[in-house]
């Protein structure tokens, strides 16, 4: 397997939740992780602890739907470090509404943060990576790309969205030794899930960091070998068959 000793990468939504878990997954790994997050609270918390463990990097606060605010972080990256090897795409947001109580406003920030994001960050990073011969992006996707349930037209777009996004760079990418991955997850133990659903039956969500563990996986990969898309679910998980 591929040692990820001293990679540099970006996290998106890196504040909590599946991001957070990600973040620590790769500094156990010995990579110089860059959690990015619209919140600066979330971020900083998360920094100080990936600091504590490497004292190696800081946090970037960026709206991923914003261009500049893009630019201006892939840039400080590599101002800083002069490479960036890994990129993680897993900000994302919803709105459980039916399709005629959901706002336009709402559809419009749903599809930026979770396809536009996604773009925005490939789109900036592709041409360092594409210089350095190397790099991989994650996209979190989740089952919602796979199947629909009601409630949740504007996430289902958007995921779907991602995946076809992910497999597109996949085929971009191969040529300049860029490797894209998507990761379809399922439900996890998140503020993402818990805090819209607090009745929600933990014991069919997974641990975040099980799918961080996946992650990690799929970027040890040999340098000959890409994984395109890989699922992770839930042993009990009910929104998958």
């Amino acid at each position: 397997m591929e040692s990820l000793d001293g990679k540099v990468a970006l996290v998106t939504g890196g504040g909590r939740g599946l991001g957070e878990a990600i973040c620590m997954e790769l500094c156990e790994a010995g990579v110089i992780v860059i959690p990015a997050d619209i919140r600066m609270d979330l971020f900083n918390r998360v920094s100080e602890g990936i600091n504590h463990k490497n004292g190696l990097t800081g946090g970037i606060q960026m709206d991923v739907s914003q261009e500049e605010e893009v630019k201006q972080g892939v840039d400080r990256i590599e101002a800083e470090y002069g490479h960036l090897d890994i990129l993680i795409n897993n900000a994302g947001t919803d709105k459980s509404v039916s399709v005629e109580e959901l706002d336009v406003q709402d559809w419009d920030r749903i599809i930026s943060v979770n396809l536009r994001g996604p773009f925005l960050t490939s789109k900036y990073v592709f041409p360092l990576m594409r210089r350095q011969g190397s790099g991989h992006i994650v996209n979190i996707s989740s089952t919602a790309s796979k199947r629909a349930w009601a409630n949740a037209s504007a996430y289902h777009a958007s995921k779907w969205g991602l995946l076809g996004l992910s497999h597109a760079l996949h085929v971009e990418g191969r040529p300049f030794g860029i490797k894209v991955t998507a990761v379809v997850a399922g439900g996890m133990r998140t503020p993402f899930l818990l805090e819209r659903f607090p009745d929600i039956d933990l014991q069919n969500l997974q641990d975040p960091r099980n799918v961080a563990k996946t992650v990690h996986f799929v970027l040890t990969q040999p340098a000959e070998t890409v994984i395109p898309e890989v699922m992770v679910l839930p042993v009990r998980e009910t929104s998958w068959p």
